[in-house]
């Protein structure tokens, strides 16, 4: 015999790393829509004043003041203006200004993108790109746990696999119930398994040790084994994917097979396998023979499938047995 072990595969456990947080979101309230920064004031010019830009004479118009510097309404426009951070347009003179960590909008532009609600004296979220949301917004935008339905939103700790997502607390096994947060879990369908739980609904057992085989095994005969366990009796060397011969409930290498087990020819003295050459044996009266070993004793011709005598523990073709 010269069986071959198949190797199989057992569904190793997941280990889910907590999913990275939710890109941070910054809430704020700005309630004062039109002040003025600090840097530059608006007025009508009552003295003798050039542009600091253009040169045109300031006196009777309207300028702006910024850093000591005097300029009329368009060359602050053109030079000076805040950008405003949803139209890109420059802030006027004119214009109600807003600001929120080093960005500006003009009032009527400080709106939810989802919505379009103005957000001036309202709670706002500045998410992805620098766009403005309304509370209300950015709920319904956030994703759904799968366990709850309810929103995760900033801050909830929570675990993702397969691109679905669930609060911290909520990613539990369906068997147990018991929390598996961002420890390993086998996935089953459309469920998620602990892993002793798995282990007793569904793990195959190791006919040798019989516990449950979680990472690999073979299988002999339909019959499953740890890979640690399916063993050469003799030298304990690993037989998964290697030639082994079977006997009875034991199993060996080729090399111990050889050694301690196998039957020694009775023509050649050497070990009979059933590997390579002469897989075919010849039994008689229990001894044992290869079959390109199972020759007449006199005139050497073989014998195997063909008549023979067998006369003082040896083997003779019909005709050499007459003439002994």
């Amino acid at each position: 015999m010269n069986p071959l072990a198949q190797p199989f595969q057992i569904s190793v456990p997941c280990l889910l790393n907590k999913a990275a947080a939710p890109e941070p979101l910054f809430l704020g309230i700005i309630q004062a829509a039109g002040q003025r920064p600090a840097s530059y004031t608006v007025g009508t010019m009552s003295e003798r004043f050039d542009c600091h830009y253009c040169r045109d004479n300031l006196h009777g118009k309207k300028y702006v003041q910024k850093e000591g510097r005097h300029c009329c309404v368009k060359c602050f426009e053109k030079f000076c203006a805040n950008t405003c951070a949803e139209c890109r347009k420059p802030i006027g003179a004119d214009s109600k200004e807003l600001h929120f960590k080093n960005r500006y909008w003009h009032d009527n532009c400080f709106r939810c993108f989802k919505c379009s609600t103005s957000l001036v004296n309202e709670p706002f979220m500045l998410k992805e790109h620098n766009k403005v949301w309304c509370s209300k917004c950015t709920m319904d935008q956030a994703p759904h746990c799968k366990g709850c339905q309810k929103p995760i939103v900033a801050g909830d700790q929570n675990v993702e696999y397969k691109k679905t997502v669930w609060h911290k607390e909520c990613f539990t096994c369906s068997q147990c119930k018991q929390v598996i947060g961002t420890a390993s879990f086998f996935p089953k369908d459309d469920e998620i398994y602990c892993t002793s739980c798995h282990e007793q609904k569904f793990a195959k057992t190791c006919v040798k040790c019989k516990q449950a085989i979680t990472c690999g095994g073979v299988a002999y005969q339909e019959k499953p084994y740890h890979s640690e366990c399916f063993v050469c009796a003799t030298c304990s060397k690993k037989l998964g994917g290697q030639r082994f011969t079977a006997v009875e409930d034991q199993f060996y290498c080729v090399d111990c097979y050889k050694s301690f087990v196998a039957k020694k020819c009775r023509g050649c003295q050497n070990p009979i396998t059933g590997f390579g050459k002469g897989t075919n044996v010849v039994s008689h009266e229990g001894h044992s023979w290869h079959d390109y070993c199972f020759n007449c004793k006199k005139c050497s011709v073989p014998l195997a499938n063909k008549p023979f005598v067998f006369h003082a523990e040896q083997v003779y073709c019909p005709t050499c047995a007459k003439k002994l």
